[in-house]
This record gives C-alpha cells, structure tokens and sequence, in this order.
C-alpha cells in the first residue's frame, strides 16, 4: 500500500489515473473556482487544479473535489481508496472494512521533527503582518453569510487536562483579516473541546491546517469514538508517524507537510453570527447562528501553498464520500461488535447521507438460530439508536441480503423497490437529528429530535418462497456466460 506524505504527492497520484484537471487560465477565488468545482462533481469529471488564481499575490493555487467520486468508471473511489493506503480500484465493501480493521489497531502516535525540516514552516507571518488577506480566500455559495476559508481543513484543538487531541473538520467564514468564525456545536468533538475551555473561562488555543497528507483530511472528515487521537489513527493507516512540528503561538502539533497552517485562540462566547452555508442535503440554508470567534495570532505556509475547497451541496462531494463513508464504517464496527452477522454498510452517495444500507449473508438464519427476519431487523435498528452520536443520525436504514451491492444505484434502486413491503415490515426509533436534515420538519430541526425508521427487505428463505433471480449472472449457466464473455457480446 502507498502512502501520501503530502498534498502534492497525492495529486501527483491521481494525475496519474487521469483524475485531475489542471486549469490555468485566469480563475476568479470568488464563486469562480468553486463553480467549477461543483460542476466537476455533477459531471463526475477530474479533480480540478487551479494554477492561476486571479486575486492571488503569492503563488497560492487550489485544489477542488479533493475525495471526490473519481473521473474513471472503472475506479469511482479511487480518491478515497488512496487517501487512505489502498489501490485505486478498491471496491466499496472492501474500503469500510479497511476502516472498520483499523479501529481496533494499536495507534502509531506522531513525531515531532525540527523547524527546519518542516515545509509548512517555509514562510512565517507574525503580529500584524499574520493576515487572511493575505490569501485569496474563496467565497463558496452566492448564498453564503461570508468566504468559507475552511472547508476541507483540519482544525486541532486539545481538551485543557491534554488528555484528548481532536482533528475534526468545521466550516469556518473569514470575518476579517483577524478574524473568522465557524460552526461549534456539541455533541461535534470540536464543540466538547471547545465547551470544556469555555466552562473554565478561557480562550481555546486551536491550529487550522490546509493540505498534508490526504488521510488528515479524510479521518478528520468521518466519526471516530469521543477521546481517540486522530493523529494516532492515521500513523495506524500509514503504518508510520505522522510528522508534526509545533505552532508558533502554542504548544499544539501539526502537520509538518501542511500547505497552510492558521494558529489563534477561540473565544469563549458566541460571539458572532455565522452562516448561512450551502449543505449536505443539497440546499442552500437560510439561517445563521451565533459563533465563537477565532482570532488570526500567527500564519505559516508553503511556497506556492495549495488551498484545498469543497463547495459541499447536492451530492456526490466529499461530505457523502468521506463522512458517509466513515459513518457508514461506524455502523459495520458496531453492529459486528454486537455479534450481529452483517456483510457490509454503505450509505448511498446520491442519499445525501439520509439513507442507510446493511446487508446480511445468506445464512444470518443458521447463524442466529430461532430469529425470524423481523427480530433480526429490530436487533440491527436496536444497535444502530444505541450507539448515540453519529451512527443515530440516520433517518432511514434499509436492511437488505448481500446479493445486492448498495454501492451500485441501479442494483440498489431495484432491490428497494421490489423488497420494500409498502407500508409494513419496519420499526421506528425516536433518535438525534442535525439542523441540516432536509427530510425532517423545522420544529424537529430546532429540538434536534425525531424519527428514523429500518426497514426490513430481507428475502424469504429457500424454499419458503423466495424468487430466483432472472438477470446474466444467475438465469444462466457458467459455460453459457462464459461463452458471451469470450466472444465480446456482453
């Protein structure tokens, strides 16, 4: 397995499939580039590089759709498959596995090197002269509260006991040059961090953190358990420590690869509006919020640094590949912990992270000996409203058997629609729900509560009525297939 030490060897990597589009024309960093970047989403196209920015004075470029789906059908999550160590063509069920495994693997905590040894530390900007103008930070959405500096970056922060470093993904909105805030919200890692600074009265020391290693990104993107380290979760993946070095104004760590790293203190209120933000669910949200503030105290970079963006909405972008994807893994760990036979989770990219999928193999009836497919299902549903946090914000789970791949649409799309009973064989929980679900109605938004329902689509056993399937791969024999394959009729 290979892996990335930096943003630039990764894009390197997926130039090399074909998977990036390197434009140099003159881009503008308000709309024009994240324009582009959407509509590289929406037709599934390469990675677009930006080498020209048009209200740039340093050399910076950025990148867009960084875990992105990939531009090649024969290897649609190659971006994430290589952010993570695996080859290009990983398959979907192959992929969460991967990241269920390293759950459970001893963590590879970082190394601290020198200064001098540390690209994110080629320039240095201090007091007065540490300013976000001196960036050309992207606007988003024509729709959004403010430029969005932050929307693939790691933010790292560190509990006041030091007992906990988180590495998490927020939006945060450019006020100033001094000055940004984003969304801090409980039960959000970054939201605990924060609040237990805020009850001691004092402002948060935290480090924001463009580019580096492809993994930061992705494991800051999915939900790991409250207290592990992510910096030890990727020296687990990479089978090697991440190289860190310290901050300019704090004792925190980051990334010595980093493209671009913004130290500061958080404040202790909600201090500022923030928002509004295009969402996950596709839709450009209308509401804004009351933030804490992150002051600019010092800026170190790359020469020629590279700005990653994410102009999140309709998807696929990399809120369902990355997020889904992890809390997709989430689910795997837990219901395999449960003792539960399940094949694999997948949470369908054109879903917008509201749908669920599990499938069971075909012998979860030997398995689990005087369970009939209902109680299997509540047991599955049961888990998944347990387990708290992300995994319960899932407001529809379909459990299905394994002769489908929920990470092909139309294999997906046929087995709901002929295996979903229309109103029976479902059971429903109360559970957490995030103020950008589309699905759910305003006042269940606002209390952060509502229903999620599992349907059980599970097939009838052999010989009690279930159906052969009449498609290529089981209507006919093997040499009859093997005979259209040889001859390139199908």
């Amino acid at each position: 397995m290979s892996h990335y030490t930096d943003l630039r060897d990764y894009i390197d990597a997926l130039d090399a499939l074909g998977d990036v589009r390197t434009i140099k024309r003159p881009v503008s960093a308000d709309l024009e580039a994240a324009a582009v970047t959407r509509r590289s989403y929406e037709i599934r196209g390469p990675a677009p590089l930006f080498t020209n920015i048009a209200e740039d004075r340093i050399g910076m470029r950025m990148f867009g759709a960084p875990a992105g789906v990939s531009s090649r059908p024969d290897m649609r999550l190659a971006r994430l498959a290589l952010s993570v160590g695996l080859p290009p063509d990983t398959g979907a069920a192959a992929l969460v596995d991967h990241l269920v495994r390293m759950r459970d693997a001893e963590p590879v905590p970082p190394q601290t090197v020198p200064r001098e040894s540390a690209p994110c530390k080629e320039n240095v900007l201090r007091g007065r002269k540490a300013t976000l103008k001196h960036f050309a930070v992207p606007r988003i959405h024509e729709t959004d509260g403010g430029r969005y500096l932050n929307t693939w970056g790691v933010i790292i922060c560190r509990t006041p006991d030091g007992e906990w470093v988180n590495w998490s993904i927020s939006r945060i909105m450019m006020l100033d040059g001094k000055r940004m805030t984003g969304l801090v919200i409980p039960p959000q890692h970054l939201g605990l961090v924060w609040q237990a600074w805020a009850e001691r009265g004092e402002p948060m020391p935290y480090a924001l953190v463009q580019g580096g290693a492809p993994a930061i990104p992705f494991v800051g993107g999915i939900p790991l358990p409250r207290g592990m380290n992510e910096a030890g979760y990727i020296g687990a993946l990479h089978g090697k420590p991440v190289d860190v070095v310290r901050c300019e104004t704090s004792d925190l760590e980051v990334p010595a690869h980093a493209e671009v790293v913004i130290e500061g203190h958080m404040s202790v209120g909600r201090d500022s509006p923030e928002g509004p933000f295009g969402e996950y669910a596709g839709y450009a949200s209308t509401n804004s919020s009351m933030q804490p503030v992150y002051t600019v105290e010092a800026i170190t970079y790359r020469d020629n640094p590279i700005w990653p963006i994410v102009p999140e909405g309709r998807p696929p972008d990399e809120y369902h590949t990355v997020t889904g994807t992890g809390r997709a893994a989430n689910v795997l760990y837990g219901l395999r912990r449960a003792g539960l036979p399940v094949t694999t989770v997948w949470m369908p990219f054109p879903a917008a992270m509201h749908w669920t999928v599990v499938t069971v193999p075909d012998d979860w009836r030997s398995r689990l000996p005087g369970v009939n497919s209902g109680e299997f299902v509540r047991r599955i549903g049961k888990v998944i409203h347990d387990s708290g946090g992300p995994s319960a914000m899932m407001p529809v789970t379909f459990v299905l058997d394994d002769d489908i791949d929920p990470s092909d649409e139309a294999d997906l799309l046929w087995a709901l629609a002929t295996r979903l009973h229309p109103e029976d064989r479902r059971f429903v929980w109360d559970g957490v729900v995030l103020p950008f679900m589309a699905c759910y109605s305003e006042d269940e938004r606002k209390a952060m509560r509502g229903p999620s329902i599992v349907h059980d689509g599970l097939l009838p056993a052999w010989g009690e009525g279930r159906l052969h399937h009449s498609s290529f791969a089981q209507a006919y024999p093997a040499d009859i297939r093997r005979r259209v394959l040889e001859h390139g009729d199908g």
